[in-house]
């Protein structure tokens, strides 16, 4: 994990080197390959590897959760994929495999699960989801299409007909956690069962969280919103917590220990160790149905069993909404949150937010 009291300077400077808050977009009419090529440079020469090599995070106060790294295992049936697309995610595995590698391979990191810190390990074997019949492990990430996956899973252990049942998904029941196993049982899984998971660009997924908890869900309005409005605001008066703007929301994340955070905005990091646990497969949310049938032939699921498309009630973050947030939220703000999530930016190969000015006006 990221330490509780990172050094903001510190931090700012390495971001600043890897190319953060500038456009590392091209325009529109370049081809996409190179814009991924140029990424992959910037993430080569800056960023997590620079900070890696310059011994940057072992003069944190918190040492990160430490492991071996993942192997890449990116095997995926090309045809009727467009070449430039294939080749490009192709690219974004390899950077990708390659940077968590980097990180993992350092002398100092433990390797495995149980070298970790008791409520790290805990949070990690609380995310991982086991299913004994078709010998996989997936771990799931809250805004990143879980609910969906464990309606997948439901189905293949039986609990449910079929992934489209018009029901409310209970997120405990009918599922089985690699925390509720014994230590034997979890080493033997998580050495010889398929193990995956799925990311999601950092800030879409905040973006994501504030909109569904603090716009939709009373419980946490009042759990959270309540405080988070008394705390940031200068006259908060009475509230029920059901208008806590996203600039509170990410002062409030700012002061949070990532290890207590709830779910829905710890960084991805933190929830699935990727240093403790071997992961063979890491999708994106982004081509979540591609990398999904991937997964699902993968662990020899029955070919009747498709994932499942998105609810009607589903609001997605566009780009034009994550636009509208971050040009509308302070830029301090913004640069002083993000070595909190900068491991989720650069091992997923996810640019930094173009916050500048020229950017914004557009």
């Amino acid at each position: 994990m990221l330490p509780r009291r990172l050094d903001i300077g510190m931090a700012q400077s390495n971001i600043a080197r890897s190319g953060s808050l500038v456009n590392l977009r091209p325009p529109v009419n370049t081809v996409s390959l190179r814009r991924l090529l140029t990424f992959a440079v910037i993430v080569a020469s800056g960023g997590l590897i620079l900070m890696i090599e310059k011994g940057t995070l072992n003069h944190m106060e918190t040492p990160p959760p430490r492991g071996i790294g993942v192997k890449s295992d990116f095997i995926r049936n090309a045809r009727n994929q467009d070449p430039i697309v294939d080749t490009e995610y192709q690219i974004v595995q390899e950077i990708r495999n390659r940077t968590i590698r980097t990180m993992c391979g350092q002398k100092n990191m433990p390797h495995s699960i149980w070298s970790l810190p008791p409520i790290q390990r805990r949070t990690v074997l609380q995310h991982i989801l086991v299913s004994d019949k078709h010998k996989f492990l997936y771990c799931y990430v809250p805004k990143v299409a879980c609910s969906n996956w464990k309606r997948v899973m439901k189905v293949l252990n039986g609990a449910l007909e079929n992934v489209g049942v018009k029901i409310k998904m209970d997120h405990k029941n009918d599922l089985v956690f690699l925390a509720d196993l014994k230590p034997e049982e979890i080493k033997y899984r998580l050495k010889t069962y398929f193990k995956f998971m799925f990311v999601r660009d950092p800030m879409e997924r905040l973006l994501s969280a504030y909109r569904n908890k603090f716009g939709e869900i009373e419980a946490y309005q009042k759990r959270y919103g309540v405080e988070i409005i008394k705390r940031y605001r200068k006259n908060p008066g009475k509230t029920n917590g059901d208008d806590v703007t996203f600039a509170e929301f990410l002062h409030y994340l700012l002061d949070e220990d990532v290890e207590k955070m709830n779910e829905h905005w710890m960084p991805i990091y933190n929830l699935f160790q990727p240093c403790a646990v071997t992961y063979d497969f890491i999708g994106s949310y982004e081509r979540l149905h591609q990398d999904a049938q991937h997964v699902l032939q993968q662990i020899g699921a029955p070919a009747h069993i498709q994932f499942p498309e998105r609810q009607t009630w589903y609001k997605p973050v566009t780009k034009q909404t994550l636009h509208y947030y971050l040009c509308n939220t302070p830029q301090k703000l913004l640069r002083d949150l993000l070595p909190k999530y900068i491991l989720d930016f650069s091992l997923y190969t996810y640019t930094l937010p173009n916050i500048t000015s020229e950017f914004c006006r557009h």
